[in-house]
């Protein structure tokens, strides 16, 4: 007699995979949790960027502002000044941020050897984890009037010292410099991610054919980067009406003279919330601020999705 195949059974297939879902489950819990708690609870908030606050009475019975929160920032005399500083700094860092960081995550993916990459790597992101507190004090030591190392450069060649924490004309590149050298480390990684993932046989095909180094790069690598791009620039562009906060209240050191040049909204909202003390007004600020930025998004997404709908993040 000829034997009856055994045929796999389902209740142990649909186990298997009930338990394989539930791991998977079970692993998405604490990220789930930390987003409730961290990013949709604190919402509830966002009731005092319209509510007159007063410590005694609570959120709750506070009296109703409206929108008189969110009109301070347009009626002080350095609106346009604060506005235009966090616009401006941000699509400076957005620009050559992105080009430096690229350029570097080239570099890296024609260095020869695994442990010179890795060298590298924890090279350029070790300035990215230093607090902005140890970076001030570490230009403050180049800066220094009396014993910075610019200045005494400068006058070993015979001219004279600068007092850069005076005039504020010097400080739109010095903290762009500051920026780009504290930043670039870990988007040139998160570039290298990507460049390390386009097929190796596409150079090896384009070398055959006769490309050059900069023809592989303009024709394999950039376009390998496109969406990296694309996803990175629209996330910065998120945070337009940002900035951090470290870099522009901590580097310069506090001068109130350069104020012309590094006052930000968010290093405003922080000197008028230490001297007026109206969490109202902060917070309107803070709500102001993403809502700009989400339209910022959404926009830049549209843009992109109407020269290229492949590219557009939704």
């Amino acid at each position: 007699m000829a034997k009856t195949a055994v045929k796999p059974s389902k209740k142990k297939g649909m186990k298997g995979t009930s338990r394989t879902s539930l791991a998977l489950i079970s692993m998405m819990v604490p990220g789930i949790i930390y987003l409730i708690i961290n990013n949709y609870i604190p919402m509830a908030g966002l009731v005092v960027a319209f509510k007159q606050f007063d410590y005694a009475k609570g959120i709750w019975g506070s009296g109703w502002a409206g929108f008189g929160n969110f009109t301070y920032l347009f009626k002080t005399r350095d609106a346009f000044n604060i506005v235009r500083n966090t616009l401006l700094y941000n699509i400076v860092f957005i620009i050559l941020g992105n080009i430096l960081a690229i350029t570097v995550a080239i570099m890296l993916n024609f260095l020869k050897g695994q442990m010179n990459k890795k060298v590298y790597q924890t090279l350029i992101l070790i300035p990215y984890l230093i607090s902005m507190v140890v970076v001030s004090y570490i230009v403050y030591g180049f800066l220094s009037m009396d014993s910075g190392f610019v200045n005494k450069l400068i006058t070993a060649f015979g001219g004279t010292a600068v007092s850069w924490y005076t005039q504020a004309k010097y400080w739109p590149v010095i903290l762009t410099i500051v920026h780009l050298w504290s930043g670039f480390g870990y988007s040139s990684i998160v570039y290298y991610a990507t460049v390390i993932g386009i097929d190796s046989s596409l150079y090896e095909a384009a070398s055959i054919d006769g490309a050059n180094v900069w023809k592989q790069i303009w024709h394999i690598t950039l376009p390998g980067l496109r969406i990296t791009i694309i996803t990175l620039v629209l996330m910065a562009m998120g945070r337009m009406f940002y900035s951090d906060f470290g870099l522009f209240y901590q580097v310069p050191m506090r001068s109130g003279l350069l104020s012309s040049a590094t006052d930000t909204i968010d290093v405003f909202v922080y000197k008028a919330l230490t001297q007026l003390n109206d969490v109202g007004r902060s917070s309107a600020a803070g709500l102001l601020q993403s809502v700009l930025g989400f339209i910022m998004v959404l926009s830049a997404n549209l843009i992109v999705s109407k020269v290229d709908s492949d590219s557009a993040l939704f």
